[in-house]
């Protein structure tokens, strides 16, 4: 098994047929299949992207190493729990190191995009805020992955496994030269990121009184990007604080878009006001 999700290459092809077909449908008069054809190609648009920029970096992976080995000692410093006596927990256990490989490849896009179809179909009107929210911490982290940072399961001298490849479960490309290009993306997690904004939007959304029972999904995300190796605890602080800043980008935008609208609500009252002591009474 060498990969359990779409490379950017497939994803970016499904997305442009997807995008295709909205375009005919909608013409042919089927403007809800058009709309969902669109959103689809939406999502998968901003995968293959998300997929692609982890190819990519602005200052080579040269430093990638050290900066890891940075994010591990500051760790260390801080007193977090160390990466290597929690994976020394599972890795005894097969079975539970290869469902942690599993959730850890089909999980993350699986559970964006359930979450998608339900508050698209059952939800609608928090389909704006949920997709705005996606787009914006997702181009987020992408722009902070730039800079490449090596996983825990990279360095060399920590002891972690890379349960991926023990297992044959790795979701990463072949090493090429000596290097993995996209495995150099680990600040921040993405994975954090969504999971987290998949509990909150189902929270947030759901009537039901089951609805706090999301919060499994994202306890058991970031166990699982620590037991495999592929994220340091602090990748996942970075991603839920750029989903804060995401958060904090809309609310400012709606206030000024509400204060604006009330400017402009004023304006047409001030000027009937400036008139009236000058209209004539006949």
């Amino acid at each position: 098994m060498q990969n359990l999700t779409l490379s950017w290459q497939s994803a970016g092809v499904v997305g442009a047929t997807a995008f295709a077909a909205s375009v005919l449908v909608r013409r042919s008069g089927r403007p809800a299949a058009a709309l969902v054809l669109r959103e689809t190609a939406t999502v998968l648009g901003l995968f293959a992207v998300w997929q692609f920029a982890g190819q990519l970096s602005v200052m080579g992976t040269d430093g990638a190493m050290a900066r890891g080995q940075w994010l591990w000692d500051m760790e260390r410093r801080l007193g977090l729990p160390n990466e290597y006596s929690m994976q020394q927990w599972v890795l005894p256990h097969p079975l539970l190191v290869q469902g942690a490989n599993y959730y850890y490849a089909v999980m993350h896009f699986g559970a964006m995009t359930t979450l998608l179809a339900w508050v698209f179909l059952r939800h609608r009107h928090a389909y704006p805020w949920v997709r705005t929210t996606l787009v914006l911490v997702t181009a987020a982290s992408l722009i902070v992955q730039l800079i490449p940072v090596a996983p825990p399961r990279l360095l060399a001298g920590t002891g972690l496994v890379d349960t991926g490849v023990q297992y044959g479960q790795s979701v990463y490309g072949e090493t090429i030269g000596g290097l993995q290009a996209d495995s150099y993306s680990a600040m921040p997690s993405v994975h954090v990121a969504w999971c987290v904004l998949v509990a909150v939007a189902v929270i947030r959304t759901s009537p039901s009184r089951w609805r706090w029972l999301v919060l499994v999904h994202p306890v058991l995300t970031v166990a699982v990007v620590l037991l495999t190796a592929n994220h340091f605890w602090l990748d996942g602080v970075a991603a839920v604080a750029l989903l804060l800043l995401s958060y904090l980008a809309q609310w400012v935008f709606a206030r000024v878009l509400v204060r604006r609208r009330l400017r402009r609500a004023a304006e047409p009252a001030a000027v009937t006001d400036e008139t009236e002591p000058i209209s004539v009474q006949v």
